[in-house]
């Protein structure tokens, strides 16, 4: 009986084997297709245990079910359910429309799946192993489920367009002959994409991707040593929150929620750079206790990422940089620890509006975390710091901070400006600690007094002088800005001219100092 027979009367064809009959039978009846033994060994899609021709579908079979299958059987609803079946030669669905919906559990394909513009309702791959997915412009209208599968040459799902979740947790992706285990730039996932505890062996590439709600890679591994970057996810937009975060470990149904206290988790690991240029995430990116071994080339690279909160909790790379340049965030939650050390921090341009510290993270820390990202002097991170930390009432701070800007600066001046810069630092803290010019005031006030009692001295007027006060005429000195009747009347005689002159121009620094830091503290309260 020829195939075309077979579809008009909805008989049989002729050519089926028996499993391949079976399969046919319950595709119209709807009704899910087992061939699996019981055994865990034996029914394992990833061993090595062979399955005969008694558990044995060719994928032309599979193809001609699903693009023009024969009608239900009266009552039932035709779908494609099978499970721990093997599947010979490339299952070719290219441009085809898929209307049966597809299920398929612990299967083995022994060649690759095409699926480039395909169209399906729902498609699930469960547990089963595949040697290369090709589904490059695939578009599903509900749910593109591969949890728990092996793909021994990659995935590619470059411009898909999956209608509501894409589902990858557990699976395990080699990469293919570009070195990528995943290739789905310029995909558009509807709901949420979870890929928790995936395995991926080359690039994960998700550039242009666009996620419309949570992008959770809680507990994957991702290992490429081969070339620079494990995750490639420039220009990434989620709608809410970019997890890389643990995953609970045993758990089948993978809720997407954080581990409860008590239960054994794994944490993400990133072996090889991770580059999310220019992303876009509408709740937080989420870093808690991620693992990053990166060589001395490799990087995290956030720049000109823009969320309202960045949750930096993860471990301390040992090598390989982190990079913030030009990011926009709200909240910062970060921990002292987790940052690197001099020279592979760098934040020109980083913007934020509020620190959330987790566990003890003094100023002085944090100073070194600004120091750490810039090398040579910058006196923004100084600035945007002490600006964040006045926001929050924290003033002291504040000033603590700028004056570690202007000693970073000090650095970077010749020795003349250096020497004029540890006066300054020394005596009124480049201005910001104002009450220090008034103690040197006193001070010099006091010792001006006590030298000027044993001074040589004329009135300036013989006719006419008020009474000798060698305090008021030290005050005098250091108060240029007031007259107090005595350094108008009377003139020093020999050294003591040189004291008066250093007076004086002491009293006109600390004068300015005095005014400038009341002038700064008024325009900042």
């Amino acid at each position: 009986m020829t195939e075309g027979t077979g579809l008009r009367t909805g008989d049989l064809p002729d050519d089926l084997t028996a499993a391949e009959a079976g399969m046919w039978q319950s595709f119209r009846n709807g009704s899910t297709y087992d061939l699996s033994r019981g055994d865990p060994i034996v029914d394992d899609p990833h061993g090595g245990h062979p399955w005969g021709p008694e558990r044995t579908v060719r994928a032309r079979i599979v193809a001609w079910l699903l693009l023009d299958g024969p009608p239900a059987l009266a009552g039932r609803v035709s779908s494609l359910k099978l499970a721990g079946v093997r599947i010979t030669g490339v299952l070719d669905l290219a441009g085809g429309a898929v209307t049966p919906y597809v299920e398929l559990r612990g299967c083995r394909f022994e060649r690759e799946v095409l699926l480039p513009e395909a169209r399906f309702s729902t498609l699930r791959l469960v547990d089963c192993s595949v040697p290369r997915l090709e589904a490059a412009r695939v578009h599903t209208e509900g749910d593109l489920h591969l949890p728990r599968c092996r793909f021994q040459n990659g995935i590619r799902l470059t411009d898909a367009h999956i209608g509501t979740d894409l589902l990858l947790s557990q699976a395990i992706v080699y990469r293919d002959r570009t070195g990528r285990s995943i290739a789905a730039d310029g995909m558009s996932v509807g709901q949420d994409l979870q890929a928790e505890l995936l395995e991926s062996h080359g690039e994960l590439s998700l550039r242009g991707a666009t996620i419309g709600v949570s992008l959770s890679l809680r507990g994957a591994k991702l290992v490429n040593p081969y070339t620079r970057l494990a995750l490639n996810a420039p220009q990434l937009s989620v709608g809410r929150t970019l997890y890389l975060t643990p995953a609970g470990v045993g758990n089948p149904l993978l809720s997407g929620t954080t581990p409860a206290r008590g239960t054994r988790v794994q944490r993400f690991e990133c072996q090889g750079g991770v580059r999310l240029d220019d992303g876009r995430f509408g709740d937080a990116v989420d870093l808690e206790r991620a693992r990053f071994a990166f060589t001395d080339e490799q990087e995290l690279s956030l720049r000109r990422v823009q969320t309202p909160e960045l949750r930096f909790l993860g471990e301390r790379p040992e090598r390989g940089k982190v990079v913030l340049s030009g990011a926009r965030v709200v909240t910062l939650v970060d921990r002292a620890v987790s940052w690197p050390g001099p020279g592979n921090l760098h934040m020109g341009g980083f913007g934020y509006e509020t620190l959330v510290p987790r566990g003890p993270f003094p100023l002085a820390r944090r100073l070194d975390w600004v120091a750490a990202a810039t090398a040579e002097y910058n006196p923004e991170p100084y600035e945007r710091l002490a600006a964040v930390l006045r926001g929050a009432g924290e003033d002291e701070d504040a000033r603590e901070v700028l004056l570690a800007k202007q000693r970073r600066r000090r650095e970077t001046l010749p020795l003349a400006g250096k020497l004029w810069g540890y006066v300054q630092d020394w005596t009124v803290a480049y201005g910001y600690r104002p009450g220090r010019a008034a103690v040197w005031m006193a001070v010099l006030w006091a010792a001006g007094s006590l030298a000027f009692a044993h001074s040589s001295l004329v009135p300036m007027n013989p006719d006419r002088h008020p009474g000798w006060s060698p305090a008021l005429f030290a005050l005098d000195l250091l108060l240029p800005v007031i007259d107090l009747g005595q350094a108008g009347e009377w003139q020093l005689r020999g050294g003591w001219q040189w004291l008066a002159a250093a007076m004086i121009l002491v009293g006109w620094i600390l004068a300015t100092t005095v005014a400038a830091g009341a002038t700064r503290l008024l325009r900042r309260g």
